[in-house]
Formats: structure tokens, C-alpha cells, sequence
């Protein structure tokens, strides 16, 4: 009998047990935007679930007591916290994911043209997202690059902020700007285009640096950025990001979607206006181009049968800028009573790709079109272009055994009209200048081994003017574990010089241009290494990246601002040149919430010419740091959920392009423009951010332009007041002109 009452007892017990059960629900985030497939699990339990495609959650049948729970998705940072599951009630708890590229688990298309994870990819890619550029808010991708190591934007001129992207110490002359891997931002673009990039359109930019000729065409010398819209499908219902500076500078980002049948829809507007005249260093010049840009972007996604693709996306922009004398207005324009630089910039750009319907290969065309109208004077010198590009590519992507092929041809023709020499008969008549590029490409990814792939690829251009091109390339790959990965990339690289569409200097009228000779295709060899290292510990996770690089030019254009202080001489190249280095990237995320990204360039460009004695003498590359980094160090307090951000870089001494006998130092300062943020984030997908940019107040102080005080020298040729024969010339820069300044702004996202 008291074995029977010891049993009843015991299944009791277990009765009571099995009902003592509750349950956790709750909603997976990041920066408002609901996560799915987010894998939650009970530490040390066999409990576990995945959010829904609405970043829900709802784990059953918990045991009381208290666990640890965890939360982690690829891309994510694993966030784990203690909960209790009692009879009382449901235990809600919600989890906000910080982004985590360190897992080397992003998936890249930019470095092979197609999707693959980073740590696969036999190509080095690097990837930023929107949350990376947050803690240094921008109004456009131009400004926003600033706080990635090896990529510089640098501006070319004091007056009308012109500017490029340089990779590696090499010009943006030489980087290829994509947006969805379409080769939209070239030649007359790459002056004024990059700042009319709105942020707000961005999902993420992939960089590649060294030469990626042999899949994207000429152009890609350097290296190449790729901006991948924001896909209709992952955005959110409507999004608003605004913030004003000190300086009355004023931006605003607006978004929304919508959804026809199997369509989906995303549409998007920016507004940046900067209207504010300033002149700190009181040299009767704008320290900063007054702005005035509106930018429309819409794009379409259709849901087609397999998941085929079909997209397609279209932007406008408009700018008008002026910089100049601060009594300028718009009458003056185009006279010699006040000096001033006035752009107007209208763009249009269509994209778009469509999946052909086989069902056993996959076959894509991309396609695109862009239009780039710009009406500039600089002082007297008037400069109108128009510029259209119609570009499209067939791509076969195909699986054989080892083998991933990749095979491709491009068709682009380019139409380019302006009113300068450039497109001018002997006699003056005018003639556009009308290109058609065909080429085709292959590309083999060859797994070697379980751990180990060899890239080769070979691409053939057939150029109206200078005939047969061909651009090799190899990579190779070694996973020697899931911590380590080294890489070594070889090719060529190929560009037809476009001078008065990219040098904006050629054409401020500040100096006269002499073309010595007709000029030649730049070519290059460049060998790359690249070694990454995965580092898990108690307190965190931490990611080093080391790269080599090494590129010779047998031919390069580089304009000589030396030999005459009037001229700006550009000739074909008597010698070679190199441009070189180390770069090391560091990415730290720690168990508690700090983050930091660090990264430091070290660079020796130049070029060897004949002195014309048959000497070679050593010329080094002006504006271009030998020793640069950037940082950026992110903190946050989670449950009041404020984060601080501190991002900056700094540069070491540069050579300026001065002249003869110039009072202004042939060099640059050590400099470094730091910026700091605070963020507060609400449960309701409101943020409100607010810090101070160039925190330690640096601006090149100086004469920064020469002569200002006469833009139309016409009293430059007097002896007596002017015994050097000084010129006025705004090309002396190597930093922004724009000092300490508050900003504060406001985001707003509903999913």
C-alpha cells in the first residue's frame, strides 16, 4: 500500500510539474525594422524558436524558473539576457540586434558579380551600412566616405567644392562609382555627381580596392564603390530623417512604400539647401559652396515565378551651386565685376535588371541610362556639356562541377557634346564626341580544394580609337579556418583618359591648359595581399585585416602644376609611376556595449620621370597623405538607449600643389577632423541624434586661394605690386574649410 500511495505521489508531482509551464513572446529589432528568422534559444535548454516575417516571436511551454536567453541571426550581433517564466504571466520580452559585419557573414555580389558571403568570396570586399554612416550623419555619400580607411574624398578647388573619391592615394579619376553594379557615375559625373548621392537610398555600399577591369571596364583602376539601393521589399513603410547644423546647413530624407498586386514600390525625395555665406579666414571668399539640391529616387520590385528578378529604378537631381567672391550674385554671372563660380546640374538615371525565364539557366540583363546636363561658369570662362550613357550587360551565371562560371558581354555607347575644344573640328565646327564599347568577359571560380579557390578571369574591349584591349586578372583564395583567410589578387588595369570632364581644374579658367602631345590610354599592373583574422574571446570579438598593395603605371596623365605657375601642363608620362602600401582595419565588438572600428593607411605614391637627361628623378604625388587613419568608437547605454559615437581621421603632412615662390608651405599640417554624437532611440521607432562636427575647430589657415583679392588678375602682370607674378589659383586644399559646428536631427522609421 505505501508503494502504491509513493507512486500516486511521485506522478503528482510530475503532474504538477508538466503544468507548471509558462511561456516568452516578444518582437526582434534593429534600429526599429523588424528582423525574421532570428534564432532564440534557452541557454542550456533544448528550448529554442525563430522570429516570424514580422520579427515576432513566441516560445511555449517554458519550465518556471529563470534562463538565459539569447537571441542571434547572420549579420547580427548575438544578444543575450537574463529572463523569469512564472505562473503570473506571459514574460514579454523584446530584443533590439546591433548589426555585426565582423562575422564575415554580409553577403557581397560587387566582387564577382555575384552573391556571396565575404568570407567566400575569393575578391576582398569591404561592406558599409546605413547604421555605420549614422554615427556620423551626412548629407550626401561624398561626405560620408570620410570615415573609411584607404577612401578619401577630396575636394580640387577653394571656390566651387568640386571633388572625388580616391582610393589608395590614387585620384577618383580612377574609381569606378556603381550603383546596383551599373557604371552610372563617370566621367562629367564624377565632379559634382557623388554629392547630389543621397544617403537615404543607400542599403549598403561595397568597396573593392584594386583593379577590377576585367568585370566592370576600364575606369576601375583604383578600385571601385558600389551602392546598392534599398530594395522596396526590406524597406519601411515610411521613414523621415532630417537635422540642421550651426552653419545653416539643412537636409531632409523622406521615404515611403506601397505595394500594387505583386508589385512593391519605394519612392524617396532629398532636399539638402545651405544658403549661408561664410568667410572665416576673411579673404573676401566663401569658405563653403552655397547649395541647392533637390534628388528623387524611385524603385519598383515585381514578385515573379522562382524568385526571378525584375527591378527597376529611376533618380533625378538637380543642383544649383555658387561659390566666389561673397558679394556675388547671381547677375554678376559669367561677367568680371564679381568673381564667382555658379553650376547648375540637372541628372536623370535609369536602372534596372530582368531575369530571363529559363528554368534551368540563369541569364540576366542589366540595363541602364543616365543623363548628365551641367551649366557652369567659372569667373568668364563658360562651360556647358551634356553627357548620356545607354549601357547594357548580359550576364550567364553557370555551375559546372568546380567550376562556378561567370559569362558576360557590355554594350555602352556614350554621347558627349560641350563647348570647348574637346568636341570642336579645326575649323571650329562643333562635333560630339559619339563612343560605342563592346566587350565580353569570362570569369571561372575554380574550388581548388575544401579550402582554397582560384579566380581567373579575362575580359576583351574593342575601343573605337585605340583598338584591342584586354584585361586579365587572377584570385586566389586560402580559408585556412573559419578565422583565417588570406587572399592575393593580380590584374591590369585600363583607362582612356577623359580630361575636361574629370579634371575640374582644367577648366576653372584660373590657370591655362596645355595639352603637349596627344594622350595615350593609362595602363597598370597592381598586385594585391590581403590577410583577415577572426578573434573570438570572453570580452569580445575582434577582426583585424591587413592588406599590401602595389600598383606600376606604364603610361599615367598627372597634370603638372609645377613647371609654369599660368599653366596646367598634362603629357604623356617620361618613366612610370607607382602607387603603394600597407593598410591595416580593425573592428572590436565587445561583450558589454562598446564597438570600435580603427584603421590606419600607410602609402608611398609618386612617379619617376625624365628630367630630360635621361635621369629619372622622383616626383611625389600632391594631396595625397602618406599616413592617414580613421576611427570610430560607439557606445551605448541600453536601458536608457542613448549611444555615443565618436568618429574621425586624421592625415599627416601632404604635398600642395604651390608655385614658384610661393609664401604658402609646400606642405599640409598634421590635421584631424573629429566629430561626436548622442542618440536617443525610443521603442516607437524614434531616434533624435545631436553632437558637434570638427570638434577640435581645425581649418587650413592662410592664404588658402592666391590673389583672392584680384580673381580676374588684372593686376597681376604689375611689377612693382606684384614682382612674383603671382596668378590667382584656388587649387591649394587639403581640408574642408568649415569649423567647429552644432548639429541636431530627428529619425523616424513605421514598419
Amino acid at each position: 500500500m505505501g508503494k502504491i500511495i509513493c507512486i500516486i505521489t511521485i506522478l503528482l508531482f510530475v503532474s504538477v510539474l508538466s503544468f507548471a509551464q509558462g511561456s516568452i513572446k516578444g518582437k526582434v529589432i534593429s534600429e526599429g525594422k523588424p528582423l525574421p528568422f532570428i534564432n532564440i534559444a534557452l541557454l542550456n535548454t533544448n528550448l529554442g524558436t525563430i522570429s516570424d516575417s514580422l520579427g515576432n516571436y513566441w516560445l511555449k511551454n517554458v519550465p518556471w524558473g529563470t534562463y538565459q536567453i539569447q537571441f542571434s541571426g547572420v549579420g547580427f550581433k548575438p544578444f543575450k539576457v537574463s529572463v523569469s517564466v512564472n505562473k503570473d504571466k506571459i514574460a514579454t520580452l523584446n530584443a533590439n540586434l546591433e548589426e555585426d559585419l565582423s562575422e564575415l557573414q554580409a553577403v557581397v555580389v560587387t566582387g564577382t558579380m555575384k552573391e556571396s558571403f565575404i568570407i567566400q568570396s575569393p575578391v576582398h570586399v569591404e561592406v558599409f551600412t546605413p547604421h555605420f554612416f549614422k554615427k556620423n550623419p551626412t548629407q550626401c555619400l561624398f561626405d560620408a566616405l570620410q570615415i573609411v580607411n584607404g577612401v578619401r574624398p577630396q575636394m580640387s578647388c577653394n571656390v566651387c567644392n568640386a571633388g572625388d573619391i580616391w582610393i589608395n592615394g590614387m585620384p577618383g579619376a580612377y574609381t569606378m562609382v556603381l550603383i546596383d553594379g551599373m557604371p552610372i557615375v563617370s566621367a562629367l559625373s564624377t565632379v559634382y555627381g557623388l554629392s547630389g548621392i543621397p544617403n537615404s537610398i543607400i542599403e549598403r555600399i561595397e568597396v573593392v580596392k584594386g583593379p577590377a577591369s576585367t568585370l566592370y571596364g576600364s575606369e576601375a583602376v583604383a578600385g571601385l564603390i558600389n551602392i546598392i539601393t534599398k530594395s522596396p521589399t526590406k524597406a519601411p513603410q515610411f521613414s523621415l530623417d532630417a537635422f540642421g547644423t550651426g552653419y545653416g546647413e539643412y537636409n531632409l530624407d523622406l521615404a515611403g512604400k506601397f505595394s500594387i498586386n505583386k508589385t512593391q514600390s519605394l519612392i524617396s525625395a532629398n532636399y539638402f539647401n545651405f544658403n549661408q555665406i561664410s568667410d572665416k579666414n576673411g579673404d573676401g571668399f566663401t569658405d563653403v559652396t552655397l547649395q541647392n539640391r533637390i534628388s528623387i529616387f524611385n524603385k519598383w520590385s515585381v514578385e515573379r515565378k522562382n524568385s526571378r528578378l525584375m527591378n527597376l529604378a529611376w533618380r533625378y537631381m538637380y543642383e544649383d551651386r555658387w561659390g566666389g567672391q561673397t558679394s556675388w550674385e547671381r547677375k554678376f554671372r559669367g561677367t568680371d565685376s564679381i568673381y564667382g563660380e555658379s553650376i547648375f546640374t540637372k541628372r536623370f538615371e535609369l536602372i534596372g535588371n530582368y531575369q530571363l525565364p529559363f528554368d534551368k539557366e540563369k541569364i540576366v540583363l542589366n540595363y541602364s541610362f543616365n543623363s548628365h546636363i551641367q551649366d557652369s561658369q567659372y569667373g568668364t570662362t563658360s562651360y556647358l556639356a551634356d553627357q548620356k550613357i545607354s549601357f547594357a550587360q548580359l550576364l550567364w551565371d553557370k555551375k559546372i562541377g568546380k567550376h562556378d562560371l561567370l559569362l558576360g558581354s557590355t554594350l555602352r555607347y556614350t554621347h558627349y557634346d560641350d563647348n570647348t575644344p574637346a568636341t570642336a573640328k579645326e575649323n571650329t565646327e562643333n562635333q560630339p564626341n559619339k563612343t560605342t564599347l563592346f566587350g565580353i568577359f569570362a570569369q571561372d571560380e575554380i574550388r581548388l580544394f575544401k579550402k582554397q579557390k582560384l579566380l581567373l578571369g579575362l575580359r576583351y574591349d574593342k575601343h573605337p580609337v585605340h583598338g584591342n584591349v584586354w584585361s586579365p586578372r587572377a584570385n586566389y583564395q586560402w580559408s585556412m579556418n573559419e578565422n583565417n583567410t588570406l587572399r592575393v589578387s593580380y590584374g591590369n588595369g585600363f583607362r582612356v583618359v577623359n580630361l575636361f570632364t574629370e579634371d575640374h581644374a582644367a577648366l576653372t579658367g584660373a590657370r591655362r591648359v596645355e595639352i603637349r602631345e596627344a594622350l595615350q590610354p593609362e595602363r597598370s599592373w597592381n598586385i594585391n595581399a590581403n590577410y583577415q583574422k577572426h578573434i573570438h574571446t570572453e570580452i569580445g570579438e575582434f577582426d583585424v585585416d591587413v592588406s599590401g598593395f602595389y600598383t606600376y603605371f606604364t603610361n599615367r596623365i598627372i597634370a603638372d602644376y609645377f613647371t609654369d605657375p599660368d599653366k596646367i601642363i598634362y603629357e604623356n608620362l617620361r618613366g612610370h609611376a607607382v602607387s603603394k602600401g600597407l593598410a591595416l582595419n580593425t573592428d572590436f565588438s565587445f561583450r558589454f556595449p562598446l564597438k570600435i572600428n580603427a584603421g590606419v593607411t600607410l602609402m608611398d605614391v609618386y612617379q619617376k620621370e625624365d628630367d630630360g637627361t635621361g635621369s629619372l628623378v622622383k616626383l611625389p604625388q600632391i594631396q595625397t597623405s602618406p599616413f592617414s587613419g580613421t576611427f570610430a568608437l560607439s557606445y551605448t547605454l541600453r536601458k536608457p538607449q542613448i549611444t555615443l559615437d565618436w568618429t574621425g581621421n586624421f592625415f599627416s603632412p601632404m604635398h600642395l600643389p604651390v608655385v614658384p615662390n610661393d609664401y604658402r608651405p609646400e606642405k599640409s599640417p598634421w590635421y584631424s577632423i573629429q566629430n561626436l554624437q548622442l542618440t536617443k532611440t525610443f521603442g516607437n521607432g524614434l531616434q533624435i541624434y545631436g553632437g558637434v562636427k570638427n570638434l577640435l575647430n581645425f581649418m587650413p589657415k592662410g592664404d588658402v586661394i592666391l590673389r583672392a583679392f584680384d580673381p580676374f588678375d588684372k593686376t597681376a602682370n604689375d611689377p612693382v605690386s606684384n614682382p612674383n607674378g603671382y596668378t590667382f589659383d584656388p587649387t591649394y586644399i587639403y581640408a574642408p574649410m568649415q569649423g567647429m559646428r552644432a548639429f541636431v536631427g530627428v529619425r523616424y522609421a513605421i514598419f
